[in-house]
């Protein structure tokens, strides 16, 4: 018996969305997530499972907190090591330390979870 193509494909399509595991970084852009995982790696070292262990760290992050609130607090983060008064105004403020503690709280689940 031949299958129709649309519910067959319609079928197909199903089961791939789910084989795509729960909270997966997808509204992540490719580069954040490299560029997290390589960074992670360097910290951790230079071996398959690292690379592993950092993969799922982010993927763990990604299902904790949206896109838009990561690059937020990563973006307090990297400003906040200027020097003087320009870094103090990222280190100090309200938004700054509320966006740095969703964040350390998101990558302490991932330790947890991953490491």
């Amino acid at each position: 018996m031949r299958w129709p193509a649309k519910p067959l494909s319609l079928c197909l399509a199903a089961s791939v969305l789910w084989c795509v595991p729960a909270g997966a970084a997808g509204d992540y852009p490719t580069t954040a997530l490299a560029d997290y995982v390589l960074g992670c790696m360097q910290s951790n070292g230079q071996t398959r499972d690292s690379l592993e262990r950092c993969s799922c760290s982010i993927d763990v992050i990604a299902s904790i907190m949206p896109y838009a609130d990561y690059e937020r607090a990563e973006t307090f983060r990297r400003m906040a090591q200027l020097n003087g008064e320009a870094g103090g105004l990222f280190r100090e403020s309200a938004p700054a330390k509320a966006a740095g503690s969703e964040l350390r709280r998101a990558q302490a689940e991932a330790d947890v979870r991953c490491f």
